[in-house]
């Protein structure tokens, strides 16, 4: 299964917590599985961290590159098809992270791994 790791995923999974659903961890830890963190996480993290709204050890530039090769996680660029179909999604979440993350997942394909429910109204795959 190819999977779209949530920002909150992503981080859950770093840091080890118990945060994670038991469907989320074990499909992350199967080793049969594609996993995929967004180039949208990427700047989610560093937004919020620059504004110290996320609170991290060190900076993201240093933890997002060593948990992904930690995980073996590929990192995903964003692709303007992702933000066109962003764009056309109704809008019935309006955090645009998240509205990018749906549109990536709808693009490539991707099961999206998410607690946030608002995502389940849309047309994506949803893991949790």
């Amino acid at each position: 299964m190819n999977l779209l790791l949530d920002t909150c995923v992503f981080l859950w999974l770093s840091d080890n917590t118990q945060a994670l659903s038991r469907a989320a961890r074990t499909v992350l830890e199967d080793g049969r599985n594609i996993l995929f963190f967004s180039q949208v996480s990427a700047i989610e993290i560093q937004i919020k961290y620059t504004k110290s709204k996320l609170r991290l050890g060190r900076p993201p530039e240093f933890i997002i590159p060593e948990s992904l090769k930690k995980h073996g996680i590929s990192f995903l660029p964003l692709a303007n098809d992702a933000i066109w179909i962003s764009g056309k999604l109704p809008l019935r979440h309006q955090d645009p992270f998240d509205r990018l993350l749906i549109g990536q997942a709808i693009q490539q394909g991707l099961t999206l791994v998410t607690p946030d429910k608002n995502i389940h109204a849309y047309p994506v795959q949803i893991l949790w």
